[in-house]
């Protein structure tokens, strides 16, 4: 396939060493406007309010998503809420005390939990203790796929069968066909680095996004097993032209999906900064460009955490040397835009 680490390496040194803030007329926010993973207008009271101990605004916030049934939002919700949780949960401590069988509180202390349990290297066995915290958050509203998602990912990590996987994926999907959150969890069940290949995960990904709705984030779900496909070198040296054009048709797929949304909104952040990866990778520039135009001012953990290890930092490099080689019209790794991907 591409050359894709060894070209994003090159990409990344190249904009390190000709760092410069975007001009005003590229449409692109200057680096210091750039924040990652930032809170929507919804969740950044909440967090505020949980960093001087205060819960309320949070269980409201959780509670809204679930009497509404949006399961997106509230999984989302869910795991920025958590996140502030892992080094500051005193209020999630005052929570539990006060409604010690919400919904709500239940299912962010098992997130939290499950989040913990995959921290450490002995991840299987305390994955094992948090069974039944899973289970208390599926019981306490049985209509929210959200702790189901949480126990297909306790099921990968404690290595369940593909039976035990298949029935957990049932009880997810019958509550929500079409929940993202439960679809990237089968994802990585699904993936080479797991149970699965990538053949495994091309088939799924594109069956689910022929099912659902054209707005639906399920549509980003091809570019997900196109990015896992691109992060496994060896795998990508081997590709062949089949791979190629799956990994182009999802790209182009979370196009269609991305131009449904405007410019600098963050609920679809994390599937453009995904897409802003692949198209780089695949030497697709003026498009990676465009689709840095789109973020604005939300970077996000992924990709870049796992490509470059600081997120933030890797997010700026890699906008910055997109924007050059647009500006210097050079073809990516020798070859024109969107041209098929070669090995070395």
């Amino acid at each position: 396939m591409v050359c894709t680490m060894a070209f994003l390496r090159a990409l990344l040194s190249s904009a390190h060493t000709l760092r410069y803030g975007p001009g005003p007329s590229s449409g692109l926010p200057a680096d210091d406007a750039v924040m990652l993973d930032a809170p929507d207008e919804r969740l950044s009271p909440a967090l505020v309010a949980a960093a001087l101990g205060d819960y309320d605004p949070a269980a409201k916030l959780l509670a809204t998503t679930r009497d509404a049934e949006d399961w997106e939002a509230r999984d989302r919700t869910l795991a920025r809420l958590v996140a502030f949780a892992r080094s500051r949960d005193n209020w999630l401590t005052g929570w539990l005390a006060a409604a010690p069988r919400d919904p709500d509180a239940l299912l962010v202390k098992a997130a939290l939990a499950v989040h913990r349990a995959w921290q450490s290297p002995a991840h299987a066995e305390l994955l094992r203790d948090v069974g039944p915290l899973i289970t208390a958050a599926a019981e306490a509203d049985p209509r929210d796929p959200v702790p189901w998602r949480l126990a297909l990912d306790h099921a990968r990590g404690t290595h369940a069968t593909h039976t035990v996987f298949e029935s957990l994926w049932e009880q997810a999907v019958r509550r929500c066909p079409h929940h993202y959150g439960s679809h990237v969890a089968a994802l990585r069940y699904l993936s080479a680095e797991w149970y699965g290949s990538h053949r495994e995960c091309f088939d799924f990904a594109e069956r689910a996004a022929e099912d659902a709705a054209g707005d639906s984030l399920v549509q980003a779900l091809p570019v997900r097993a196109a990015f896992a496909l691109l992060r496994d070198e060896e795998a990508s040296a081997r590709a062949n032209s089949v791979q190629t054009d799956r990994v182009d048709a999802a790209a182009d797929l979370a196009i269609r999906l991305s131009a449904g949304f405007p410019a600098g909104d963050p609920w679809p952040s994390e599937v453009r900064n995904l897409l802003a990866y692949v198209l780089a990778a695949r030497g697709r520039a003026a498009e990676a460009l465009e689709q840095f135009r789109l973020i604005g001012p939300y970077a996000t953990s992924f990709p870049w955490a796992s490509v470059t290890g600081e997120a933030l930092a890797g997010f700026l490099e890699a906008r910055a040397g997109v924007r050059l080689r647009v500006a210097s019209s050079a073809p990516l790794c020798g070859r024109p835009e969107h041209g098929g991907l070669r090995g070395h």
